[in-house]
């Protein structure tokens, strides 16, 4: 049986998580709070269009709780009249320490996974954490090893 990858050698594909639900930049912001109510996801990718698969940026629910706390109406304000932030798109080749500092720089929660120019996954900083920490753990049981 082959080692496990450590930290170092493992890559956004596996930590990542399918990107189901989407949503079209010209929704309004409410849909995108009930989509993500009913699909338990606290981001959505938002694409350019209903046909294709290209992801332009992201909502999560601090974009929703923003517009609410600025007393915008949800069911009027269209996500392209949000101050959504600057995508940082990864490839599922993307060592997790890599990503893990592209969106910290970045300073943003989630990022969409995007392979041949089409969305394929979503990962999030704790993902990136959780694989940080396993590779970790498995880095020191090697050096324990006789």
């Amino acid at each position: 049986m082959p080692p496990s990858p450590s930290a170092p050698d493992l890559t956004v594909r596996e930590v990542m998580r399918p990107a189901v639900t989407t949503v079209e930049r010209t929704a309004h912001v409410a849909a995108a709070a009930y989509l993500m109510k009913r699909s338990h996801d606290n981001a959505l990718v938002v694409l350019a269009d209903s046909s294709s698969r290209v992801p332009v940026t992201l909502v999560c629910d601090g974009d929703v709780t923003q517009a609410v706390a600025d007393g915008r109406d949800l069911e009027q304000i269209r996500l392209v009249d949000l101050d959504l932030p600057v995508m940082v798109g990864l490839s599922p080749d993307t060592p997790v320490p890599e990503a893990a500092e592209r969106m910290l720089q970045a300073a943003v929660a989630y990022a969409p996974v995007v392979e041949d120019g089409a969305l394929v996954g979503l990962v999030d900083l704790a993902a990136l954490t959780r694989g940080l920490l396993i590779g970790r753990r498995q880095d020191r049981l090697a050096d324990a090893r006789p």
